[in-house]
């Protein structure tokens, strides 16, 4: 039997990133994948593909001028199904190379198989490399997917999850998406772009209700100029697969309203991906939608068990589930370099405008009665914005009337993911209105937004026009 300081479930950014760590410090360690390809959801079924994806649409939609990858756009050329996957399989498959490339440069020991505990130091790995392993230390990086109601007949052909989407051997018609969340949006806008027909149903009445309610606002006025018919305040009450590829999906609305689509998207939601653990065979805490229950330090209730990224459910991105992987090694090793994740961190949604925010809502701001304002500068009053042809986009900072310290910031537009990294600094750093007014930025470029944002703030607070 072999025995390692470290084994990690899971390949994904959270996996990876915690097995190259621990290898680096000079431990011992093992990966453990089930799936052909490496990379988990960053790289197969979520991050990479979708806003890969979202580019491509931008591209065949015409709303580049030059080709997306440097080759000028054929106007003749009518995007096919291939046209579209093409960019994202390469993609997907460099990425997925370049993370196997990387675990094997660090000396981590691969397995490939489906693994599940024995004890809490000991696990089985069925498949390709079967066989019996045990590590000092475990990490659970099995991600999640998408979940499914008992209510919705899955067929990955006309009824599908933000799982299957992805494999579509043709476009739409049209659409119907059930959940206005993050992924929702996104599927919404890429294929309205693509000139399909999106229904958009949510049980809400406003979408994406952690995001400034300005932006989401502004989100909602262009996806529906975009095409996109959003439906607030229902749910999916029945729905008919087709029983011919002719025939269509019905769709009942618990208000009543039926839609008949080509094609139907559920997009509500994911589960931890933990079936084939059996954690409870070792009595591994479970908490809701089969997320692993961790502390600060991402360790579960058995002190030697810790669990990082997609399976400890929210913040649930590729970017914070990296750093969760690397927390975990740092505790586990002590190495002195990396204690929990920053306060602050950025959270970017890749619809079509991006949108893109760190800290403080003007809602949050509200609802704990602080003494705030706001400054906004728009896209089309900026020159690299009036460059671009920028019709709509804003940035909006949201501080501390008392203090002019930076509390949020919010952007919706145009590389709003982009963007959004000075924004970080600002509010990590407690930086104010006037050290943003103070610095020197490219000209013309759209990180001017910042500054005339902060103008417009210290007019707000004025009560009068401060020139810029």
């Amino acid at each position: 039997m072999q025995k390692f300081e470290l084994i990690v479930i899971g390949t994904g950014p959270a996996g990876e990133k915690a097995a190259v760590k621990a290898a680096y410090f000079g431990h011992k360690v093992a990966i453990i994948e089930k799936e052909q390809v490496f990379g988990g959801a960053e790289v197969v079924t979520g991050t990479l593909p979708s806003k890969t994806l979202k580019e491509t649409a931008l591209y065949f939609s015409g709303k580049y001028e030059k080709g997306l990858f440097g080759i000028d756009r054929d106007l003749q050329h009518e995007a096919s199904v291939d046209d579209f996957m093409f960019r994202k399989n390469f993609v997907s498959e460099t990425a997925a190379k370049e993370i196997q490339d990387n675990l094997k440069r660090h000396g981590v020991t691969i397995f490939k198989g489906t693994a599940s505990f024995e004890d809490p130091h000991t696990l089985r790995i069925t498949g390709p490399d079967a066989q019996v392993v045990q590590g000092d230390y475990i990490i659970i990086a099995t991600g999640s997917y998408p979940y499914h109601p008992s209510s919705i007949p899955f067929d990955g052909k006309r009824i599908h999850d933000s799982d299957s989407i992805l494999q579509i051997t043709r476009f739409p018609s049209s659409l119907c998406i059930v959940g206005a969340g993050v992924i929702g949006c996104e599927y919404a806008t890429i294929f309205s772009t693509m000139g399909t027909k999106v229904y958009l149903v949510n049980d809400k009445e406003h979408i994406l209700p952690h995001v400034d309610h300005e932006i989401s606002a502004s989100l909602v006025q262009q996806m529906q100029a975009g095409g996109v018919e959003i439906l607030f305040n229902t749910s999916i009450a029945s729905l008919t697969p087709p029983k011919t590829d002719q025939e269509m999906v019905e769709i009942t609305l618990k208000s009543g309203e039926k839609r008949r689509a080509d094609m139907f998207l559920y997009a509500a939601g994911r589960s931890g991906n933990i079936k084939e653990l059996h954690c409870e065979k070792i009595g591994l805490e479970v908490g809701p939608r089969e997320q692993m229950i961790v502390d600060k330090q991402y360790r579960t209730n058995i002190p030697n068990i810790y669990a990082v990224g997609d399976v400890v459910g929210f913040p649930a991105l590729a970017s914070t589930s990296m750093d969760q992987g690397r927390v975990a090694v740092a505790h586990i090793f002590q190495t002195q370099d990396l204690h929990n994740l920053p306060t602050y961190f950025p959270y970017g949604i890749y619809t079509i405008p991006e949108v893109s925010m760190v800290g403080v809502t003007e809602d949050e701001a509200v609802r704990d009665q602080i003494n705030y304002m706001t400054g906004v500068a728009r896209y089309a009053d900026m020159p690299r914005g009036k460059i671009l042809g920028a019709k709509a986009g804003f940035l909006k900072i949201v501080f501390s009337k008392d203090d002019l310290r930076v509390l949020g910031v919010h952007i919706i537009g145009h590389i709003a993911t982009e963007l959004v990294h000075y924004g970080v600094i600002l509010v990590e750093e407690k930086k104010n209105l006037n050290d943003i007014i103070g610095q020197v930025f490219n000209f013309p470029t759209l990180h001017d937004l910042y500054k005339y944002a902060a103008y417009d703030g210290l007019s707000n607070v004025a009560g009068h026009k401060v020139k810029p």
